[in-house]
């Protein structure tokens, strides 16, 4: 099943023209990566997906679970079941990692309300529960009464994709998860993300460390200058230099 479909979308900031007729396709279950150097478009993709504003889709169609989303404001795509991690984490850095999660918990009763208001079949939580996200990440167990704005850059990013766990997900958009960690916390992060897949949750994973997200991915895209130039699995991208060389320097 296909979740997640773009279809020839264009996206401004202003006047500046940044997507260009990208089209692609998140399947159900899957890990699929998008990847580019810096200001390639991805960002832009994720904020387009998930209804933030800036940028505006001018044309094109976005859709999630066979419904048009394109113009949709981001609560109404939340409470539809799509979740955003930004790669700026966002945590509470002055509230503990117990309260940040239980924040979490008190935006999907809103999205649930929400959802309930469209006429959609949810219940009060559908999210996981905050035992089964220590579960998922047992450092953020051992760190539950620490602050959050203590905690390494790795802890920081587990502690932001927990909380989009506690809502209700079916599709999980990860921006740069990756950014500014050093290599063996992105190992940690990277079992995190591929426990979370395995659990059922489908991700988008933005990013632009290509090595680390083709060990994870099963499909991947590559944009450039707000242009698709590469789709295909991880494997056949591994195995294209040309597109790998050019396009993302790797």
């Amino acid at each position: 099943m296909t979740l997640l479909e773009l279809e020839d979308v264009d996206a401004f900031y202003g006047e500046s023209h940044i997507l260009r007729d990208v089209t692609m396709s998140v399947e159900e279950g899957e890990v699929c990566s998008l990847l580019g150097r810096n200001g390639a478009g991805k960002t832009t993709t994720l904020r387009s997906v998930s209804g933030a504003r800036p940028p505006a889709v001018r044309d094109g169609r976005i859709r999630f679970k066979g419904e048009d989303i394109t113009a949709m404001d981001p609560e109404d795509i939340s409470a539809r079941g799509l979740s955003l991690v930004p790669e700026e984490r966002r945590v509470f850095p002055n509230l503990t990692v117990a309260e940040n999660l239980h924040l979490a918990e008190v935006s999907e009763n809103r999205s649930n309300t929400v959802g309930r208001s469209l006429g959609q079949v949810q219940v009060e939580h559908v999210g996981m529960t905050t035992d089964e996200v220590y579960d998922e990440f047992e450092r953020l167990r051992e760190r539950k009464s620490q602050k959050a704005g203590t905690l390494s850059g790795g802890e920081q990013q587990m502690l932001a994709i927990a909380r989009a766990l506690k809502q209700n997900t079916d599709l999980l958009l990860l921006d740069e998860p990756y950014e500014g960690l050093a290599p063996q916390i992105i190992a940690d992060v990277e079992d995190a993300i591929r426990r979370i897949s395995e659990s059922g949750t489908t991700i988008l994973l933005v990013e632009q460390n290509a090595v680390a997200a083709m060990d994870i991915a099963d499909r991947c895209y590559v944009i450039d200058q707000g242009s698709i130039v590469f789709e295909g699995t991880a494997d056949a991208l591994r195995e294209d230099d040309e597109t790998r060389d050019r396009y993302l320097g790797v």
